[in-house]
Order: C-alpha cells, then sequence, then structure tokens
C-alpha cells in the first residue's frame, strides 16, 4: 500500500509524546542532522527526540570514557539550539546496567573499568556467535559495586547538563546478566530486587535536579508467560520489578513484528507508557490505532498513562539519513525505519 492510502485514513487523536529516537549523529553530520530536525521533524509535529549518546561525547568529568569520534559541547549547543527553536523536547541516553559490550567488544565502561563487570568470568570471544555457551549477548555491570554510580552518574549528570534535558533515557533493556551466581556481592539476590533498586536509584539521582526516567519496558514482561521470549520479555524473573519501581518512571514499549498489546499492561501498573514501532509499517499503524483508542477508552484515572508513539531508529544517524533522502527508495512497503516514519507520521498527522 502507497504511502498517500495509509494518509488517507481518518485522524486518530493527538498524543502528549510524538517521539523520535536515534543514535547521536557524527560531528560530521551535525548539519544535515539539523536540516532533518528543521524540516522534517517539525513539519511532522514531533515533540520529543532521544539521542543514543553513549559514549560519543568528549565528557570532562570522566575523558578517558570518550569515543575517538565523539561529539563536542559546541556540537551539541548546535543540537540543542535546533530543537529550542523547534519546539522539541531533548533526552539524551547512556545505557546503563546492560548494553556495556556489543559482539566482541567491550563498551568503553567496562573497557575502562573491568572491576564493574557482572560476569568477569565470561571473556569476550574473538568471534562472536549467538546462540553461544555463555549466554553472552551484552555484558552488564554489576548494579551492587560499590564504586560504578559514582562513575555513571557523573556521566549521567553532565550529558544531562549539557543537553539542557528535564528527562534523560537509560536504556535498561535487553538485560541478560542480573544476579550471576559467581558475582560476590550479587550471587543468590532476586533478580527482580536488583532491577528495581537499580531503577529507583537512577530515578532518585535525576530527581535531585527535577529530571524524569525514561527505559525501555521489555524487562518489566514475562516473557514465558506472555509468549513475548527473551528479547521482547524477560526469562530471568525480572518482570516482578514492575510492581517496586516508581510510578513516575516513563516505559518505552517496543513491539516491532506485532502489535503486542503490552501499553494496556503498563498503564494499568500506574505507569507512563510510549508504544516504540522500528520498521514494520503496518505493526507501527496498528500501535498508533491502538494508542489512540487506549487513550479515547480509558478512564479519565489512566488515559494520561498512555502517552503517544515514539519512532526508533537502530542504526547511525547518516544511515538512517541516507535512506531517508535516497529518493529512489520510496517503496512504502518495504520495511525500513524511514518508511515507517514516514507512513506512521502521515497517519498521525492526518486532518
Amino acid at each position: 500500500m502507497p504511502a498517500s492510502a495509509w494518509s488517507q485514513t481518518k485522524p486518530t487523536v493527538d498524543l502528549p509524546i510524538r517521539g523520535f529516537c536515534i543514535a547521536a549523529p557524527e560531528p560530521k553530520d551535525i548539519d544535515r542532522f539539523i536540516k532533518f530536525i528543521k524540516e522534517e521533524l517539525v513539519t511532522r509535529k514531533v515533540n520529543t527526540l532521544v539521542l543514543r549518546v553513549e559514549y560519543h561525547y568528549q565528557f570532562d568529568s570522566h575523558p578517558e570514557l570518550r569515543d575517538s569520534i565523539a561529539l563536542t559541547k559546541q556540537d551539541v549547543k548546535r543540537i540543542v539550539a535546533a530543537c529550542k527553536e523547534s519546539g522539541i523536547s531533548l533526552i539524551p541516553q547512556i545505557n546503563l546496567l546492560g548494553h556495556q559490550s556489543w559482539a566482541s567488544r567491550l563498551n568503553n565502561l567496562l573497557r575502562v573499568y573491568p572491576q564493574f563487570d557482572e560476569t568477569p568470568n565470561v571473556k569476550m570471544p574473538v568471534k562472536y556467535v549467538w546462540p553461544n555457551e555463555d549466554g553472552l549477548y551484552c555484558k552488564s555491570y554489576c548494579p551492587l559495586h560499590p564504586d560504578v554510580h559514582n562513575v555513571v552518574f557523573s556521566l549521567m549528570d553532565e550529558i544531562c547538563d549539557v543537553f539542557e534535558a528535564s528527562a534523560y533515557h537509560a536504556g535498561m533493556d535487553e538485560v541478560f546478566y542480573i544476579g550471576n551466581d559467581q558475582c560476590p556481592r550479587c550471587s543468590g539476590r532476586d533478580k527482580a530486587e536488583l532491577l528495581a533498586g537499580e531503577v529507583r536509584m537512577i530515578s532518585e539521582h535525576l530527581a535531585l535536579k527535577n529530571r524524569q526516567l525514561w527505559i525501555w519496558g521489555d524487562r518489566l514482561l514475562d516473557g514465558k508467560t506472555t509468549g513475548l521470549g527473551m528479547w521482547e520479555g524477560s526469562m530471568n524473573n525480572t518482570h516482578r520489578a514492575i510492581d517496586l519501581i516508581p510510578k513516575n518512571v516513563t516505559i518505552c514499549d517496543w513491539h516491532y513484528e506485532r502489535a503486542d498489546k503490552t501499553a494496556v499492561y503498563f498503564a494499568m501498573k500506574g505507569l507512563k507508557v510510549i508504544t516504540c514501532p522500528w520498521r514494520n509499517p503496518s505493526v507501527a499503524i496498528t500501535q498508533l490505532n491502538d494508542m489512540a483508542n487506549f487513550r479515547k477508552d480509558a478512564t479519565p484515572e489512566m488515559k494520561d498513562n498512555f502517552q503517544g508513539m515514539m519512532q526508533t531508529v537502530w542504526s547511525p544517524a547518516n544511515n538512517f539519513l541516507d535512506g531517508f533522502y535516497d529518493t529512489s527508495k520510496k517503496n512504502a512497503e518495504e520495511n525500513t525505519p524511514w518508511n515507517c516514519f514516514r507512513i506512521m507520521y502521515g497517519k498521525m498527522n492526518a486532518n
């Protein structure tokens, strides 16, 4: 179905959050990224931009954790200015707890501070394959290490300050290593309580400067009972943390191949929830219609928990921009994040 056919359907109700999530651009792509903000996000009435910064910033608090290619403060301030001018709230992300490695490579935190590793007994392979005997997807830091928060909170504070942010996205998705039996601090502890404790600690630290915590929602869903499995849900019993975390945490609920109705579950637990598609336009349209109907049919007590939609992009920013601006790739049936973005916002803005 062409994009024009999607946009001819009836308009949906307005949503508090109309979001877009993407990796922070490299310095060489700043101009093109700002053009995208002003010409594409603004025209689609996007009001929230989550930037996955990770270690791509020239930190002053911990310069040892900088990537070799990293944004300067001046680079960030240009993005901040563009978002302010466009009425877009900017939310930075550095993954906390999980996603401390990728494939055969340790990410900066555990590379520089190996003592924070939850599973030091699991060695990084020369060639990564999945599945593997160690159950290694991504490493985690130990949430009970006495020094880890001194480092990660410094990074978090600095990135929120430079982005002038009132909210922070901590990631916390796909945490497979938690409460490891060989960890001298975490062994034998309840995995749900460990996850909830980390969420609470991060949320309370952010609250000191009136900032709000956002996280991905998959670790709060029971992957076995729901059939969601180990990626979109938890198979290591962290899901019970949903009853232990603060109610002011915003949940980014991602499902990419099916429009699972888990937003209702989060909302009924008293949490604000945003539904997050990726590259499948038909799934995104179903999710958008669901979100609109959830808000329309909800009780007054629950309506505001259904916050809206956020398009996600899981490639470098330049790859997305290349695809978005390549006029030879306008096939609306092609499952790409740029087509999903165009079609979902075309439907959202139809009126």
